[in-house]
């Protein structure tokens, strides 16, 4: 299996491609501001042809890039339905200082074509097949992507693209509209948890880590099972 992946320009987001291996199909998880160069690179390095763009949750962040991916290409956007409307107005998931920030510098477009995730649906693209969890918290609609990973660069039984629900030492901010701390642990609790300890964690942001790691030394996680007390959520990404 060949994954790989890279920060955007723009607030360190992680843009991956998955495929079964080089000259093969791919998906393509979370195109943010500023990937299209780097991913033309990329797709040409291992010769690779998207088939889906995958989008962990509809932060402006992890979707700018995504209506020029699916557009060049004719493919579908995949996102949850809670977070449908945020591919249309990106503005309904931001803070007054971010939308500020913002203004109406940044060209935004709606994809063509996009279908809607569902909890517990296993999806079968570019020979993949990706199971989705819905873990809600950053934002409504914020989902896990899991894949088998024996035969990932880490030799492990699965790998999990973990959006802005988990990162290494952290959790994505809740205090965005749409997200919730008491959403946010019962999501860790509930689909971040039960996870095996050797599943490798790609973040939306940050390094890659494991759920072993995440279950020893999160605060967070620590706090999802009763062993630790949470600080206040990290401002990480949006």
């Amino acid at each position: 299996m060949l994954i790989t992946g890279f920060p955007a320009q723009a607030f360190g987001t992680n843009c991956y491609v998955v495929a079964t291996g080089p000259g093969e199909q791919c998906v393509i998880v979370d195109p943010g501001i500023g990937v299209l160069d780097q991913l033309e690179q990329v797709l040409a390095q291992h010769r690779l042809q998207p088939a889906a763009v995958l989008l962990t949750h509809g932060h402006l962040d992890h979707t700018f890039s995504v209506a020029p991916v699916c557009g060049a290409r004719g493919i579908t956007a995949y996102v949850h339905p809670g977070d449908r409307e945020l591919l249309a107005d990106p503005a309904k998931g931001l803070s007054a200082d971010l939308t500020a920030m913002f203004g109406g510098r940044l060209p935004y477009s709606e994809p063509d074509d996009v279908a809607e995730l569902t909890d517990g649906a296993t999806l079968v693209l570019a020979g993949l097949e990706l199971a989705v969890d819905h873990a809600p918290g950053h934002t409504g609609g914020s989902v896990l992507f899991r894949l088998p990973g024996a035969d990932s660069p880490w030799e492990t039984e699965q790998v999990c693209l973990s959006g802005d629900v988990l990162f290494a030492g952290s959790i994505g901010r809740t205090d965005l509209p749409g997200g919730s701390l008491p959403t946010m642990m019962t999501s860790l609790r509930d689909k971040v948890l039960p996870l095996a300890d050797d599943t490798v964690v790609l973040p939306g942001h940050g390094p890659a880590t494991t759920i072993g790691r995440e279950r020893a030394t999160n605060p967070y996680l620590r706090e999802a099972t009763g062993s630790d007390s949470a600080p206040p959520a990290r401002r990480t990404g949006l």
